[in-house]
């Protein structure tokens, strides 16, 4: 009976010694995530975004974070692979990005030319998302034989709008994920400019959708091409043309090229991201969407 109770003493201290070690652990990643956060430099106001040739006007409610910070965030906090291609980060007030319902937009910048917007009128967005679906079902033996979740897109969280006028292109998706209760969102801007187009893409739960597409009502209008740079001012014949148009540009047809994580890596950096702020330091893969730069000339598909 004594040798019992010392075996159950010994292994209750192993327990409370392995819980005060993970109490530890816990208390050391809270203080270095807070050290972090404490040294970013937020802007606000006009930011240029010289890589783009543009601006991005931050309006009340959000604020901005450079190149250097936005790598920390993503590599450092968020736990992805090293990527040097990203512009910056908006980060709305109301939502912290250590806390359970923080969410950002990553602003990165593609140079594959002009992407003509002839076909918008054209797009079929019901038979758009039928491909979207099967093609998303069809990467999942990929996705398992890398290590990731299997995931299906549900369907539209917000159906693609395209502003002629204004040369911006936004819609958001709903997907599910193995493993996790709540649906996740990706939320997709692009605007569109003479060289290429400036991508916003706001990543959360879809059970945030409600706040993320409030706030990127506020996103859409905030970044803009300088001059010489704008839609507009693109010279046909001696530029380079994108060699996809705006069904490719959602669809996701031209990521293709880019290889597994460049059609992965948005969807997996909104998922990985929320198990790092709720449960574990996961790392996500965050890899340009397209690739592929080709010299001018290219057809419109």
């Amino acid at each position: 009976m004594k040798q019992v109770m010392t075996a159950a003493v010994l292994a209750c201290g192993l327990w409370v010694g392995a819980a005060c070690a993970q109490d530890g652990q816990d208390a050391a990643d809270a203080a270095k995530t807070q050290a972090l956060l404490a040294s970013l430099h937020f802007q606000t106001g006009d930011i240029a975004l010289e890589k783009a040739g543009a601006h991005l006007h931050v309006q009340p409610g959000f604020r901005y974070l450079g190149h250097d910070d936005t790598r920390r965030v993503l590599e450092d906090l968020w736990g992805n692979p090293p990527d040097d291609d990203v512009l910056g980060l908006l980060v709305p007030d109301a939502a912290p990005l250590n806390s359970e319902h923080g969410w950002a937009v990553v602003v990165t910048f593609s140079d594959d030319g002009f992407v003509s917007d002839e076909d918008a009128a054209k797009i079929n967005y019901a038979d758009l998302l039928k491909e979207m679906q099967t093609s998303t079902h069809d990467d999942n033996a990929d996705r398992k034989k890398e290590g990731y979740p299997t995931m299906e897109l549900a369907g539209w969280a917000q159906p693609p709008s395209y502003d002629a006028v204004g040369k911006r292109l936004y819609w958001a998706k709903d997907f599910s994920v193995e493993g996790e209760t709540a649906h996740t969102l990706n939320y997709d801007i692009r605007v569109l400019g003479r060289e290429g187009y400036l991508s916003l893409n706001a990543l959360s739960s879809i059970d945030d959708l409600g706040v993320v597409k409030q706030g990127m009502t506020q996103v859409l209008p905030m970044a803009e091409f300088d001059s010489g740079h704008r839609y507009a001012d693109y010279k046909a014949g001696s530029d380079k043309l994108a060699a996809y148009g705006l069904a490719a540009l959602i669809g996701g047809g031209v990521a293709a090229k880019a290889g597994l994580f460049g059609k992965l890596g948005l969807l997996l950096l909104g998922l990985k991201k929320f198990i790092i702020i709720g449960i574990a330091a996961i790392g996500a893969a965050i890899k340009k969407l397209f690739g592929g730069k080709g010299k001018g000339g290219g057809t419109v598909q």
